[in-house]
């Protein structure tokens, strides 16, 4: 990973124009309670070009200076090591990481001071922490005060979405393969949860067999699973999972393991059994199930170099429109459906993100103002779903219907990957699996 980090940051680098600066800052520890932290997490950008996971940690790149590469981190401590944990300290930075100099986070602002002298502009992540703007701010301020002893202050400010997110947008080899890891591992998961989905569980249980499965092979979750039973699978970012699962009821599933700090993202939506009996879906779950995969079996057979996901989403609302109105759950014409916003109804979100770092990862869908093209590298989601809200007039059978298939597809030379493939969501395999019982690997 380290050699990818330096290769990452010599392309920032070639990006930066001739006088530029990057910062790019790190994450704190997060206080949860009291004196307790939340597991630390780093900044996907700093992450990308350093692979250094500590807290107060900022990475400077001066392309135009002696020191291309400078990192700020906490020193070496052996009374906070001794608690906390080791640290890279300043050594570290410049042998393990590869930084150029190396400097003391808390001499940060005074540092800078010296390293933006000269420079024509600052890349930074504009408006992600405004204690991070401000700081910039005091120091350019300073600069400005100080040009008739000799000072040069940067004139511009550009925002990291131009540079940096631009770089990350586009995989390359190491990305690919932390990707696929951590897809697999993911699609681990997903198959504990169908083995284990009965009736008389709880949406908890469910969601503890997702993070071991994410867990035993040195994963997390790259997000707050998703385990939505019944009703409760219509409300899109459900997170309580407290409720008992129900037989004849849908489980929607929809979680991602993080590896390497990339993370997949998958949904499966499937009917929950009584134990002992197979699983099956009743007509009107299997009528919006056939419809929300065949339009995502269409979409995904269009990934390929230059169609814009908007092409993608166009092609879903039109499918699940037209599969709507020709069950008489929507009535009219399918386009009229689509333009009017009659759909957002039953489909009231985006078919497609992009993935990575983040599981909403960066890069611009309209950069322009035209919609993005699809590129070899790039990695996103398609995941149409439909929902039937438990207070929805259609009626009881339809009421409280939530169906989401979300796959992770690769865009490759001539087309595309589904990097989690071995996931099943055709019915027939799906069924097979559900409620089969569980078998821990440990």
């Amino acid at each position: 990973m380290l050699t990818a980090c330096a290769s990452r940051r010599a392309a920032l680098l070639e990006r930066l124009p001739p006088g530029a600066c990057a910062i790019v800052f790190g994450n704190h520890d997060e206080r949860r309670n009291a004196d307790n932290h939340h597991r630390f997490r780093q900044s996907s950008d700093l992450l990308f070009l350093t692979d250094l996971s500590e807290p107060e940690t900022v990475a400077v790149f001066t392309p135009s200076k002696d020191a291309r590469f400078t990192l700020f981190v906490r020193p070496s401590d052996p009374h906070q090591e001794l608690w906390y944990g080791r640290r890279a300290g300043l050594e570290g930075a410049t042998e393990l990481y590869g930084a150029d100099q190396a400097f003391d986070i808390r001499e940060l602002e005074k540092r800078l001071f010296e390293l933006l002298d000269g420079c024509t502009e600052v890349h930074l992540l504009v408006g992600d922490r405004p204690i991070h703007d401000e700081l910039i701010l005091r120091v350019l301020a300073r600069l400005r005060k100080n040009e008739r002893n000799g000072s040069r202050a940067p004139s511009r400010i550009v925002d990291l979405n131009q540079t940096l997110h631009e770089l990350r947008l586009v995989k390359d080899e190491a990305a690919i393969l932390s990707m696929r890891r951590s897809c697999a591992v993911t699609v681990e998961a997903h198959l504990l949860a169908m083995r284990a989905c009965v009736a008389g569980k709880r949406e908890y249980e469910i969601e503890a067999l997702v993070d071991y499965g994410f867990r035993r092979r040195n994963g997390l979750p790259g997000y707050q699973s998703i385990i939505g039973s019944g009703k409760n699978a219509t409300i899109l970012h459900y997170v309580d999972s407290r409720d008992e699962l129900q037989p004849g009821q849908v489980l929607l599933v929809d979680a991602g393991c993080e590896l390497d700090g990339f993370t997949g993202d998958v949904t499966r939506a499937y009917p929950i059994p009584v134990p002992g009996q197979r699983a099956t879906f009743s007509r009107p779950q299997r009528q919006l199930y056939d419809l929300v995969l065949d339009a995502q079996l269409a979409a995904i057979a269009m990934v390929r170099p230059g169609v814009t996901i908007e092409e993608i989403h166009a092609l879903i609302s039109h499918r699940l429109a037209a599969g709507l109105c020709s069950l008489g759950l929507l009535s009219g014409d399918p386009a009229e459906a689509v333009e009017t916003g009659a759909l957002r109804r039953f489909y009231p979100h985006r078919s497609s993100h992009f993935l990575g770092l983040d599981v909403h990862d960066v890069g611009r869908y309209f950069p322009g103002g035209d919609a993005r093209r699809l590129a070899q590298g790039m990695i996103l989601t398609i995941e149409p779903g439909l929902y039937v809200q438990p207070t929805d007039p259609l009626g009881p059978d339809w009421q409280g219907i939530g169906i989401r298939i979300e796959d992770d597809i690769l865009v490759t030379a001539t087309g595309h990957e589904v990097l989690t493939a071995d996931l099943p969501k055709r019915p027939d395999d799906l069924l097979k699996i559900v409620g089969t019982g569980l078998t821990l690997l440990v």
